[in-house]
């Protein structure tokens, strides 16, 4: 755990008890602040309570001795409309700060020495934070991975010189951490999500931006430019004196790194040569996985990791739990867990990764549906429905796709593989890449992938090919 001393000697006020939450109270509390908590879940409560946290209701509580209120990620700050404890907290002009703020400002005073490389992006975040953590850790270096992509932040080894902290952070996130200014800010990519928390699009693509622009001096903006959201962000950043470095898959770029041909290619002044080659790093499949590369690389490049460092290190990457995993083999079919494509812009990646694929798909509906992936089409040799989206899926598919709704993970598993051996294709692809959340009958995406996973596993004759094959986590925003 990571003291958090800035508050210390005054009364700090968190609500929302769950792992982060309590990791706040519990740093803040170590560092010497006096810490009162609570939750609208009385459980969670009584739990608190229980560890020896002060849990008082903060609707009856003394406003004007609290320093700060510190707010978990999941709880609304504006939409649809602000949370009752938000409101109360801007009435008596409180500042309203998440756990990564607390890091932020604990790493003023004890961590300046220690580089923070900052993530985010509608997709592409997770497997980009699990690269750049990894291509660091295997150049020797020590890098600590937390934020949205599981492990709170506050939970990571406390500040140590040069240690290097890789953090995947969420729009909410980035809503409540006014001080995070980091060594590198990555942008990925920006789309439609979340709206129902931000209220436009126009409201989500500048709190996406935030965060490369807050660059601290000297610091590199790296961001995807390949929608026009981040390309403008670009031009904006830039504009404002920061260094910023292109990434694109559709397109060269002038300053920056763009893909070819299975390869990065980064270019300056106009000038371009080779820097990695991706051909054959099952892990890193698909243009959507060579943006990320690129990503990566440009981060551990401004950290001073040389390129052949970084290209063992890209070859020996595992990959992403959830996120074209590659989980098992029987014969020709492969099976690939790819739960965490929560929307259809997610799934998109995976389908443009495949031939002959036999697409486990459905869950909780999120708005467009599926119609978006209709240039995919002709890649799914037949689609198998779960969950409550089956029959809306069914209507987009009809006369297109081949499709059968089977209602459940197990049933789907078995149908596809029953299918994929029939076919006769040379190699065949199980995908599990919903468009849906998993909420209709997981707690979570992690959950749904294992939950594949081990079906997988299960069936005679597949043999294993993930060393991260049975591993969850926590839910990510």
């Amino acid at each position: 755990m990571i003291p958090i001393t800035v508050f210390a000697g005054r009364k700090v006020a968190v609500f929302g008890l769950g792992k982060s939450g309590l990791l706040s109270a519990g740093a803040l509390t170590q560092g010497g602040a006096e810490v009162v908590v609570f939750d609208d879940n009385e459980k969670s409560v009584a739990e608190a309570q229980a560890a020896g946290y002060s849990a008082q209701n903060l609707r009856e509580i003394d406003w004007r001795g609290i320093a700060a209120l510190v707010l978990a990620p999941g709880v609304p700050l504006t939409h649809p409309t602000p949370h009752w404890v938000v409101a109360l907290a801007r009435k008596h002009e409180v500042e309203i700060i998440g756990d990564i703020e607390l890091f932020c400002r604990e790493r003023l005073v004890s961590g300046r020495d220690c580089p923070v490389i900052a993530i985010t992006g509608t997709n592409g975040k997770s497997t980009t934070t699990a690269l750049v953590t990894h291509l660091i850790n295997a150049a020797g270096r020590d890098a600590q991975m937390g934020g949205n992509i599981g492990v709170p932040v506050l939970a990571l080894a406390p500040f140590a010189p040069n240690r290097v902290y890789v953090l995947e952070v969420s729009s909410y996130q980035i809503d409540l951490s006014p001080s995070l200014h980091p060594t590198v800010g990555i942008l990925t990519n920006v789309s439609e999500d979340h709206l129902d928390r931000h209220g436009s699009m126009e409201n989500y693509a500048a709190i996406k931006a935030l965060l490369p622009a807050r660059v601290e001096q000297g610091g590199t903006a790296v961001i995807g430019v390949d929608d026009r959201w981040t390309r403008e962000a670009a031009m904006r950043i830039e504009r404002a004196g920061k260094k910023v470095m292109r990434v694109s898959v559709e397109t060269t770029v002038r300053d920056g790194y763009y893909a070819e041909g299975g390869r990065i290619v980064a270019a300056a002044g106009g000038k371009a040569h080779a820097v990695a080659q991706l051909a054959g790093i099952g892990s890193l499949r698909g243009a959507h996985n060579a943006q990320n590369a690129a990503c990566a690389i440009a981060a551990c490049v401004a950290l001073g990791i040389d390129l052949p460092t970084i290209q063992k290190g890209l070859v020996s990457f595992p990959g992403l739990a959830h996120r074209m995993q590659q989980v098992g083999r029987k014969g020709n079919i492969l099976y690939v867990n790819d739960s965490k494509a929560t929307n259809a812009d997610s799934a998109a990646k995976a389908l443009s990764s495949f031939h002959d694929i036999f697409w486990i798909a459905g869950g909780k509906p999120k708005s467009g549906g599926i119609a978006s992936l209709a240039e995919f089409f002709p890649r799914i040799r037949k689609a198998y429905l779960i969950g409550e989206a089956a029959q809306d899926f069914a209507k987009t598919l009809e006369g297109q796709v081949p499709y059968e709704i089977v209602g459940v993970m197990s049933a789907a598993v078995d149908a596809a593989t029953r299918d994929a051996e029939a076919s006769g294709l040379k190699e065949p692809a199980v995908l599990l890449s919903p468009a849906c959340a998993s909420f209709d009958q997981y707690p979570n995406f992690e959950v749904r992938g294992k939950a594949f996973t081990d079906l997988v596993l299960a069936v005679p004759g597949v043999s294993s090919l993930s060393p991260q094959a049975r591993g969850e986590g926590g839910e990510r925003l």
